[in-house]
């Protein structure tokens, strides 16, 4: 199963990787939704799961039911789906007191559903219980910050506190339309002071990857996209994508390097479909990045870690660990997941090409789909993401840039 590296020639088509693979991928998907998946023994299974997103991705199927449970990952029944809150729950600290902090600010997402004023009082109750958290243990929440990173904590907590009065007036003024920026400006700061409490990295990237460009902790990059035709006419859409490398640091560290060699600006856009928007499929024959010191394709490994787990897998999928059941820490559940693409079969074949994940579809329903532990994110974009939509394929990259965190880029020339 792939999210498989597209060509511009095929890009009309929908046709992903091999050509020739492509009707028999079909009609293994076809077969696998008009008959009884559920007597299916688990190799059937797997095979149907993988041909199943496969021909999805590939745009030659549209499958008649859902997915059969089995081929699922099983997760909460309300999974996150708010890429800024995602990449807070994806960083390895164990605070309670700035977690329950979290908790309380996310719930008023929950709370602004209930209509007209009544929902107010849930948040102001939110608001309060957060400001209690902070007064109360502050120095439980300071003394978990790593040394260096001291001074950037304690001038959030005091942006934090800032903020929470002025949301307690926003409250008070029953404001209810300015509380959701508030609160996101409120998340931010905790996020920050979460980032302040991870101390050096938290697990030893494996001897063969090691010298690969890496990045060790976080980036935040800005990309700018013009786009020919959209309801409004011609735009230029900003977007910011964040890279999580401290549970993705080769596959975000190898997508960094290409941001930092400029390889994606003036690149267009290869496919977008209302599923995927997908580029990086370099002019020439090859189709992916050749390294100008081999003179080769540098291929990505596959990565991803699992929830749990205390460092992130490599070389082989959740379906071929048997483990497909299980949620990774970084999974496709908001809109604007970054991934990197791949053949088909090959888990170590991504190399230039990524794609961002639109929207739910029967096979990418938010925290039970048949993408999570198959295709390895190593990032999100936290804002501008709506402007996905918009894109056509031959809008252009005008570029991808650092905004900050570059300078946790290694072994980068």
């Amino acid at each position: 199963m792939a999210l498989a590296n597209l060509s511009r020639g095929q890009a009309s088509a929908g046709a992903i990787g091999t050509r020739k693979a492509a009707p028999a991928v079909r009609r293994v998907a076809c077969q696998a939704y008009k008959g009884d998946v559920e007597a299916r023994n688990p190799f059937e299974k797997a095979a149907i799961g993988l041909a199943t997103a496969a021909a999805v991705v590939m745009g030659t199927f549209a499958p008649l039911v859902a997915p059969a449970p089995a081929d699922a990952i099983l997760v909460s029944s309300d999974p996150v789906k708010n890429a800024a809150a995602i990449l807070r729950n994806a960083l390895p600290i164990e605070n309670k007191p700035i977690r329950q902090i979290q908790k309380d600010l996310e719930g008023i997402s929950e709370a602004l559903r209930i209509p007209g004023s009544k929902s107010l009082g849930p948040v102001a109750r939110a608001v309060r219980a957060s400001q209690d958290v902070l007064t109360r243990q502050k120095d439980a929440i300071v003394k978990d910050f790593a040394p260096e990173k001291k001074a950037f904590g304690l001038a959030n907590i005091e942006k934090l506190a800032d903020s929470l009065t002025e949301f307690q007036a926003i409250v008070e003024a029953k404001d209810k339309q300015a509380v959701p920026l508030k609160q996101r400006e409120a998340l931010s700061y905790v996020g920050n002071i979460e980032e302040a409490m991870v101390k050096g990295f938290p697990f030893q990237v494996p001897k063969e990857y090691a010298d690969r460009p890496l990045l060790l902790g976080r980036a935040t990059l800005e990309m700018r996209v013009k786009c020919a035709q959209t309801p409004e006419g011609p735009q230029t859409f900003n977007q910011t994508i964040v890279l999580d490398g401290y549970n993705a640091p080769v596959s975000a560290g190898q997508f960094a390097d290409l941001v930092a060699r400029g390889f994606y600006d003036g690149m267009e856009v290869q496919r977008a479909d209302g599923f995927v928007v997908q580029t990086g499929d370099p002019d020439g024959p090859a189709d992916g990045y050749v390294d100008p010191k081999t003179n080769e394709i540098r291929r990505v490994p596959f990565e991803v870690r699992v929830q749990g787990d205390k460092e992130p897998i490599y070389d082989f999928t959740l379906e071929d660990l048997g483990r497909v059941n299980e949620q990774p820490v970084l999974p496709f559940n908001a809109y604007g997941t970054l991934a990197w693409a791949r053949n088909e079969f090959e888990n170590n074949s991504a190399s230039s090409q990524v794609f961002f994940l639109l929207k739910e579809s029967e096979l990418t329903p938010t925290g039970s789909n048949l993408l999570d532990g198959r295709f390895a994110v190593f990032g999100y974009i936290t804002q501008g993401q709506d402007a996905l939509a918009d894109f056509r394929v031959g809008d252009k990259i005008e570029y991808i840039k650092f905004v900050d965190g570059k300078d946790n880029l290694k072994n980068s020339s």
